[in-house]
């Protein structure tokens, strides 16, 4: 099994690409903002902590996360920004490794990894044997923003500039799926390039490798237990 990073840059598109992946291509998707989701709900580890350094300001009465009042402090102040990553990150990546375990003992040729911060936190990217960005011009990627989230241009930008610049994400790129255009340009782009995914042997490569660490620690134990026979 090989591991392809999703990624790109906020408002870029990158869920409705990763919405046809799962949808109409059945790949499995490993989602970081629903599973950023799940290690902050009430009475995890991250929820506690966050309560203990943020307080209780950015929590409704019901006690879930208000993911708006934390935004607006993150995006305004980088050291805060790094402390919540501090926080949540390692049991976003405890889940990711996992859920990927599970699907390599179920036979899966791919997985992919959902991940915003994909070259930003730059923690999964090695084990990324392809890296897919989804793009869109900034003039687009700031229009989108400001509908989407009601933010003021100065808020977009803010939030924009927290994040690598996608031309640089785009030099990184194994490939890129330009989705200035409209959802059937995206769709077209996003399904050629799964069939490209399904016609790497990459996976193969992955399990003979196992395979052959398994097989010379099996050696052992019998060449051990022979050994021991002598005496």
């Amino acid at each position: 099994m090989f591991l392809v990073g999703l990624t790109g840059g906020i408002a870029t598109g990158k869920s409705t690409v990763s919405k046809i992946l799962s949808e109409e291509c059945g790949c499995l998707i490993l989602d970081a903002d629903l599973i950023a989701r799940e290690v902050v709900l009430p009475g995890t580890k991250a929820w506690k902590t966050i309560r203990t350094q943020f307080g209780d300001e950015v929590f409704h009465e019901n006690g879930e996360l208000n993911r708006e009042k934390l935004g607006q402090i993150i995006f305004a102040d980088a050291s805060k920004r790094r402390l919540l990553n501090s926080i949540t990150h390692p049991e976003i990546y405890k889940s990711i490794l996992w859920k990927i375990l599970k699907a390599f003992v179920r036979g899966r040729q791919f997985v992919i990894l959902d991940l915003p911060l994909l070259f930003e936190t730059g923690k999964l990217l090695p084990y990324a044997s392809y890296i897919v960005v989804v793009s869109c011009s900034e003039e687009q990627q700031k229009e989108r923003l400001m509908k989407r989230n009601t933010l003021s241009k100065e808020d977009a930008d803010q939030r924009i500039g927290s994040q690598m610049s996608l031309a640089e994400k785009r030099r990184q790129a194994t490939y890129i799926i330009d989705n200035d255009a409209d959802i059937e340009y995206t769709r077209q782009q996003v399904k050629n390039i799964h069939q490209k995914l399904k016609g790497s042997y990459l996976h193969w490569k992955t399990r003979i490798l196992l395979f052959l660490g398994l097989f010379s620690v099996f050696r052992f134990f019998i060449y051990t237990l022979n050994m021991l026979k002598l005496f």
